[in-house]
C-alpha cells in the first residue's frame, strides 16, 4: 500500500455548482490513478450562505468551506451553520479589537452544535488558497493540493530521508499539474493524523527524541525551512500543523501535561500554524479564550506570521472530564484548564 496520501484536493470557485463537483472529482480521479490515496475532496467558495452552498453542491462526501466571515455576519449565520454537516468557516481577527463578543462565537457553537467547533477557526494574517479547512479562504478560481506527508516517514531513520520522500511526492504532483491553467499550487504544510506513521510525534520519537526534548531542538525549524525552500509551487500556509487531538500521540502528550497552551504557542511562533483541535471545557472562562486570542493576534502581527486558533469541544466535558467526541479524527482526552 502506498504511503502517498493527499489529505485534501480543494477546488476554489466563485460559482459553486455541479460543474465544480465534476472538476474536483476529475482531479481526485487523476491523482488516484498516479498511486495516491485521496482522503478528502473539498470545495471552497466565497458563497456565504452555508445551507444554500450545501444544497447547491448536493454531495455530502465533499467538504465545503465559505472562508472568512465578519463577526456579526457569523453570529447572524449561526442558525444556518447548525443545519449543515459539511461546511467550515473562519473569522479573521488580524485587525479586530478582540473582546467578549469574539469568544462568544465559540461558546455559542459549543452550546448549540459542539461538533461544529471542529469546522471553525479564528485566523490571523491568513494566507488564501490553502486546501486545509477551516482556515481555507477563496482568492481566485483554481485548485490546490495538500498532502498527509507524515505517512511518508514510515521506515525513515533520519529527518532528511523523510523530507526527501516528501519532496519527491511534491515533484510528482507538480509534474502532473504544473502546466494546468487552474493549478494554484501545493500547500506543503505537514498535517499529522492518527498514530504510528501518521503521527509527527511518533516520527520525532523514532529519531531518538522525547517530545519534551524535541521542543528545544531545531528539528521543527529544519522541517519548516525545508517546506518553504523545496516546494515547487507553494500556495497557502506551508507550515507545521500541531493538531492536538488529530495527532493521537500528541494527544497523549497533552494528557501527560507536555502540550499545554504555552508550549503550543511557542512551537507555533517559530515553526507552527497555531492552536489546532485543542480541547476546551464547557466551563472554561470566555475571558481566558479572549486573552489567548489577543496573544496570538499580537504575535501574528508582530512577526507577520499566519496563525489560527481552533478549540474543540464535545459539548459535555468540563475541565477534568474525559471527552466523548464521537469523531474518528479526534482522540478523546481528559480536558485541562487553559
Amino acid at each position: 500500500m502506498s504511503n502517498e496520501v493527499v489529505r485534501s484536493v480543494c477546488y476554489f470557485t466563485s460559482t459553486p455548482d455541479q460543474q465544480a463537483v465534476s472538476k474536483v472529482n476529475e482531479l481526485a480521479a487523476k491523482i488516484t490513478e498516479q498511486g495516491y490515496e485521496v482522503q478528502t475532496r473539498r470545495i471552497c467558495s466565497p458563497f456565504k450562505n452555508p445551507r444554500e452552498l450545501e444544497d447547491r453542491i448536493g454531495d455530502m462526501t465533499i467538504l465545503l468551506g465559505v472562508g472568512p466571515l465578519l463577526l456579526q455576519q457569523t453570529l447572524n449565520n449561526l442558525p444556518d451553520f447548525y443545519e449543515t454537516e459539511t461546511v467550515s468557516f473562519n473569522i479573521d481577527l488580524t485587525t479586530e479589537s478582540i473582546g467578549a463578543s469574539h469568544s462568544q462565537v465559540l461558546f455559542e457553537l459549543l452550546k448549540n452544535k459542539p461538533g461544529l467547533t471542529f469546522n471553525f477557526a479564528y485566523v490571523f494574517n491568513n494566507k488564501p488558497s490553502s486546501p486545509y479547512f477551516p482556515s481555507s479562504a477563496y482568492e481566485r478560481n483554481g485548485f490546490a493540493i495538500g498532502l498527509q506527508a507524515t505517512d511518508l516517514s514510515e521506515g525513515c531513520t533520519t529527518l532528511d530521508e523523510w523530507l526527501q520522500k516528501v519532496k519527491a511526492s511534491w515533484d510528482k504532483l507538480y509534474k502532473m499539474f504544473g502546466s494546468h491553467p487552474d493549478f494554484l499550487g501545493i500547500d506543503s504544510s505537514i498535517a499529522p493524523i492518527f498514530d504510528g506513521k501518521g503521527s509527527l510525534v511518533n516520527f520525532i520519537k523514532r529519531l531518538g527524541f522525547s517530545f519534551d526534548q524535541s521542543v528545544t531542538t531545531d528539528t521543527y525549524i529544519q522541517i519548516t525551512e525545508f517546506l518553504k525552500k523545496h516546494n515547487p509551487k507553494p500556495v497557502g500556509l506551508c507550515g507545521l500543523m500541531l493538531p492536538c487531538l488529530e495527532d493521537f500521540e500528541l494527544a497523549e502528550e497533552y494528557e501527560q501535561g507536555n502540550f499545554f497552551v504555552e508550549r503550543n504557542v511557542f512551537l507555533s511562533l517559530h515553526s507552527g500554524l497555531g492552536i489546532d483541535t485543542y480541547p476546551i471545557g464547557i466551563n472554561e472562562d470566555p475571558q481566558r479564550v479572549a486573552q489567548i486570542l489577543r496573544l496570538v493576534q499580537g504575535l501574528s502581527n508582530k512577526y507577520q506570521k499566519s496563525l489560527s486558533v481552533r478549540f474543540v469541544s464535545d459539548g459535555k466535558a468540563k475541565i477534568g472530564d474525559k471527552t466523548n467526541f464521537q469523531n474518528q479524527y479526534l482522540k478523546d482526552v481528559t480536558v485541562r484548564k487553559l
